[in-house]
């Protein structure tokens, strides 16, 4: 199944390549997704033992939410990346932190296999998400909270500006339609060049 939906943004990174940002359709995407999700590599992920149709219905649940949302990322056509954003004040980690207005989380996964051990790779994807993000004039700070244990994410996020916050257990969510385990998390933030929303 090939997917119909089109870039919601797109971004030529110098010396890197043209990103693009597209919305995951999960019945298209959802085989893609699986193959990397359920790598070791991506066991900070919490989807390991998923199925292919777990991982569709999951993305069918984000897909369905105003709050939420999960887009493929490519290089030059090619998919490497999954990234999802959300509306903090309406997330489990609303219940960790002061969520101030214009905040919004994000999550990233890396996709092809060795595609993070390419120099820059990761930093220049980056470059691109934060320009996607803070083209809506809403957004003051944008938020990440990846697992505590995964010290090569909060070091990356560190070198492209995010300031350290501190260390929080997000709550389990056990809902009808999807189960997340509660999770270890390192909560860091970057704020809007020139404003001063206050840190927790």
């Amino acid at each position: 199944m090939i997917s119909t939906r089109q870039p919601v943004h797109s971004h030529l990174v110098e010396g890197f390549g043209t990103v693009t940002i597209t919305p995951v359709d999960p019945a298209a995407d959802s085989a893609l997704i699986h193959s990397w999700v359920t790598e070791e590599r991506a066991r900070f992920w919490g989807m390991g033992e998923a199925s292919r149709e777990l991982v569709q219905e999951i993305y069918e649940d984000v897909d369905r939410r105003t709050t939420h949302h999960a887009f493929l990322i490519g290089r030059d056509g090619e998919p490497v990346a999954l990234f999802q954003t959300y509306d903090c004040a309406e997330d489990r980690v609303s219940e960790c932190y002061e969520v101030l207005p214009g905040d919004i989380g994000v999550h990233l996964l890396i996709g092809p296999a060795g595609a993070a051990a390419e120099h820059g790779f990761t930093s220049n994807l980056l470059v691109a998400f934060m320009a996607f993000v803070f083209a809506d004039p809403t957004v003051r700070r944008v938020i990440a909270e990846p697992d505590a244990r995964n010290t090569k994410a909060i070091t990356r996020l560190e070198r492209t500006g995010f300031a350290l916050g501190p260390e929080v257990e997000l709550p389990e969510i056990d809902l009808p339609e999807v189960f997340i385990p509660a999770k270890q998390a390192r909560l860091l933030f970057f704020s809007v060049p020139g404003s001063q929303p206050g840190t927790p």
